[in-house]
Formats: C-alpha cells, sequence, structure tokens
C-alpha cells in the first residue's frame, strides 16, 4: 500500500508540473501574440486576422475570436462611472467625520479602478497599443476609446494615427520651450490636433436611417443564428424597432440583404467568406466535394451538402462564384436528408474554379492538377500524337488520387500499377503545352526573333513582303515543328 501510495502522489506531483509546464506555454503564446500584435505594420482588420492566423498555424476562426473587439463601457447598475463618481462627490459635502473619510476613500478607489479600465482598454485595441501614452495624455475618454475599438479599415486607422503623430510631436517640442509665441503655436496645435480626432471619430460613427440600421439588425441575428426565421428576428429587435417592424417587413429587408431564404429560415454567408471565397471552395471541395472525370474523360468538379442549410449554402456559393449549376433537394442514397449540390461540368467552369482555387488546395491539389491538364490538351492539343495516351494515363491517375487511401480498392481492374503509378505523374505534358503555346520563350526563339529584328533593319519590306513572310512562318511551323 505504501509502494502504490508513493506512485499516486508522484503521478500526482507529475500532474502539476504538467499543468505548470501547459501555462507557461499559453504565457509564452500570449507573449508572442502581443509582440507581432505590436509590431505588425498598420492594416485592415480583415487581413491582420488572416495574417495572425497564417503566423501562429491556426484556423482563421480562431484568429477571429483572439482578435475580436473586447472593448466595453464600465458601468454599474446602468450608469456610468464619470456620472457616479460625480453623484458621490456631490453626496460628500452632506457628510462629516469617519463618514466623510469613508466615501473619499470609495471615491478614490473608484477612480483608481476606472484609470485601469481606461489603460486596459487601450491595451486591447491591438493597433493603436503603442500609442497608450499619447491617448493618455490626450485624456481620451471611455466614449472615444470605444468608438476607437470599431476602427476597421486601414485607411481611418492611418488617419487616427497621423493625428496622434502630429500631437505627440507638437508635445514633445513644447516641454523644452519657455512661455514666448512658438510655445502658444504649438499649444493651439495640440488642440487643434486633439479636435481633428474626435472629428474622425464622429465621422467614422456617422449615424444611419432607420432601415440601415434595421438591416444590420437583422443580418446580426441571422449570422448569429442562421436558420433564424423573420418571427424570430422580430421577437429579437430592440424595443424601438419592434414597433416599427413585421415579420413580413423583415422578410422583405432581408431579401434586399443578400440574404437566403428556405422553407421561412434565413441563412447568410459571412461576408468574411466572400472576401476570400477561392480559399473557403477549396476547403469545402477538400473535405465535402470532389474532383474526378467520368469514363469519357469529361471533368467533374462539385460541392455536395444536405438539409436546408446546406440547401442555403450552394444558393449562396453558387452566387458568389457565378458559375456552375445548382442540383437542390436531391434523395439521398441513404433516404435521410435531402442532398444539394453544386456542379461544375464545362471546361470553362472547372478551369475557373480549379484555377483559382488551386493554391489553397491541401488534399486534392493533385486531382486539380490532373484536370486543368486534361481540360488544356482537349482544348487545344487534341491532335498532339502523345494526346491519346496521356488522356488515359489522366484518367489513370484521377482513379489513383480518389482511391489510394481506399483499403482493399482494385486498382488492377483500371489497368493500374500502384508500383510504377508515380512515373505517370512525370509524364505531364504541362511544359510541352507551354513550348507550343509559346508561353516559354527557349533560347532558340529568342535568337530568331533578334534575327528576324535585324532583317526588319536592314530590308525595307512592303506589306505584300511581309505577307510572304507570314505564309512562310506558317509552312515551316506544320511542316517542321509539327511533324517533329
Amino acid at each position: 500500500m505504501g509502494e502504490k501510495g508513493d506512485k499516486l502522489r508522484q503521478a500526482a506531483v507529475l500532474a502539476d508540473e504538467e499543468e505548470d509546464l501547459r501555462e507557461q506555454q499559453k504565457e509564452i503564446q500570449s507573449d508572442l501574440q502581443q509582440k507581432w500584435l505590436y509590431s505588425v505594420s498598420l492594416n485592415d482588420h480583415f487581413s491582420i486576422e488572416k495574417d495572425f492566423a497564417r503566423e501562429f498555424e491556426i484556423s482563421l476562426s480562431e484568429a477571429k475570436k483572439m482578435l475580436k473587439n473586447s472593448v466595453k463601457k464600465y458601468e454599474i447598475e446602468g450608469q456610468d462611472i464619470p456620472a457616479m463618481i460625480k453623484k458621490l462627490k456631490k453626496h460628500r459635502r452632506t457628510l462629516k467625520g469617519e463618514q466623510k473619510i469613508a466615501i473619499t476613500e470609495s471615491i478614490d478607489g473608484l477612480i483608481k479602478a476606472y484609470s485601469d479600465h481606461l489603460d486596459t482598454s487601450i491595451d486591447r485595441i491591438y493597433w493603436v497599443s503603442k500609442y497608450k501614452p499619447v491617448l493618455q495624455n490626450m485624456n481620451c475618454s471611455e466614449d472615444n476609446l470605444l468608438k476607437l475599438s470599431t476602427v476597421t479599415d486601414e485607411n481611418t486607422r492611418r488617419e487616427l494615427i497621423d493625428v496622434l503623430c502630429k500631437y505627440w510631436e507638437s508635445k514633445l517640442n513644447v516641454e523644452d520651450l519657455d512661455f514666448s509665441g512658438e510655445y502658444a503655436n504649438l499649444t493651439k496645435s495640440m488642440a487643434k490636433d486633439k479636435r481633428k480626432f474626435k472629428q474622425i471619430l464622429k465621422r467614422h460613427m456617422i449615424p444611419v436611417n432607420q432601415k440601415d440600421i434595421i438591416s444590420s439588425h437583422i443580418i446580426k441575428a441571422v449570422s448569429d443564428e442562421p436558420g433564424i426565421s423573420s418571427r424570430q428576428v422580430h421577437e429579437r429587435m430592440p424595443d424601438n424597432l419592434f414597433k416599427k417592424t413585421s415579420p413580413s417587413i423583415i422578410s422583405k429587408i432581408a431579401r434586399g440583404n443578400s440574404i437566403t431564404q428556405v422553407n421561412g429560415a434565413f441563412y447568410k454567408l459571412s461576408d468574411d467568406i466572400k472576401k476570400d471565397i477561392y480559399s473557403y471552395t477549396a476547403a469545402f471541395i477538400d473535405s465535402d466535394g470532389y474532383i474526378t472525370m467520368d469514363k469519357n474523360f469529361n471533368p467533374r468538379v462539385g460541392l455536395v451538402a444536405t438539409g436546408d442549410r446546406g440547401k442555403a449554402f450552394m444558393m449562396e456559393m453558387h452566387k458568389s462564384l457565378g458559375c456552375g449549376r445548382l442540383h437542390l433537394d436531391q434523395k439521398s442514397p441513404q433516404d435521410t436528408r435531402p442532398v444539394n449540390r453544386l456542379n461544375f461540368y464545362s471546361g470553362a467552369d472547372v478551369t475557373e474554379v480549379l484555377s483559382k482555387c488551386l493554391p489553397h488546395f491541401r488534399m486534392k491539389k493533385a486531382n486539380a492538377e490532373i484536370l486543368l491538364e486534361l481540360i488544356r490538351m482537349k482544348k487545344s492539343h487534341k491532335k498532339a500524337n502523345w494526346y491519346t495516351q496521356r488522356k488515359e494515363e489522366l484518367f489513370k491517375l484521377m482513379k489513383f488520387e480518389n482511391h489510394k487511401d481506399h483499403v482493399g480498392f482494385n486498382f488492377s481492374e483500371f489497368d493500374i500499377n500502384v508500383d510504377n503509378v508515380q512515373k505517370l505523374y512525370g509524364n505531364s505534358k504541362m511544359h510541352e503545352m507551354d513550348k507550343i503555346e509559346g508561353i516559354i520563350k527557349t533560347k532558340p526563339v529568342d535568337e530568331a526573333i533578334d534575327d528576324l529584328e535585324e532583317v526588319v533593319e536592314e530590308h525595307d519590306l512592303s506589306e505584300n513582303d511581309w505577307s510572304s513572310v507570314d505564309d512562310a512562318s506558317d509552312y515551316l511551323f506544320e511542316h517542321k515543328v509539327l511533324e517533329k
């Protein structure tokens, strides 16, 4: 029993040490993230979210969560702190003795807590935290900090930082001066910069009309709770908007804001996804889509989703991508929820989607490259003597890519030798097609162009002469290049 107890105590100590190490790791990671945010170049919020996710190898959703605006108004029972302090000071005038001392200490404690809150709020606005001394010197109010935390576009951020820098430059210069004309001018400049700072924030917070306010509430409700109905959106409206709207009005406004409605439920594709639509499409194809070709060597690319939410998503993706064909409410093989697909059949659509998704694929990049090579061959190189053989090789490669992780798949049925399949990748005709189409200029081509330029300089050729040169080049290409 003693030996067992020792082992349990040792295990407990190790568990505590492991927990400490995890905490230290979190602290180090947090410090690295803060240092990165402190040093990153000024940019719009969405770009910084993407860079942050890439830098620390986390998902975009995690980055959004970590960089989410967390500046809040400090209130006690619905009353802001400056108003409460003013009220307490007024009440203090009626007190004497220990009661007056006690309330003075309470006021001082509240002021300190409020000051700490303002300092923390500046730290939380990552793009302006390095200018904290300037904001403190300007006595930036809580309301202005709240407005500052909502600035997400690069231009407004740069405009605000420029004003802060000018203010601080004047502040540093005025410290070394005695009272003089220059001192007065710098003081006026600081006051002017302070006013301009507030004006920029005020301009950024320009009130919108009533319809825009209602629209923003609808969009937020749909984004927070996909599948919500117009009645539920109406119930969640603030009191002042609830009386001015109805479920039918909300439905009409929702349609005008690109919100998709399926069986009375509202769905909306995130604006962040639309900004980076091909990255998201690639991720979706990797997880819930397919890239293949049929037995007649026709390209096939598709996205698949189920249920009402999947239907709305497919409709939204179709609108955002601007191509493809929708197949909605199809019966599933398992007879469960209806299946919805967005398929791409034509070579133009497949090329458009795969070319733009190619840098973002993680699992099906090889499939995409196979189809892009096939489409290019079919479009311009059907008469090449290698066309038929390479087309069949691409079919085998596609079959291999789609089933290489399927245990027990019978590759021999498609005449695929798993041991030698890698050789087929090396037979790519992309470089050869580049040469034929003139995308890559080889050294002999450069030399031939130089020779032609010399002919132009030495001989004053007429239009008929140039026509003969053109005919000769066509003849040489057809009988000397293509026959090789």
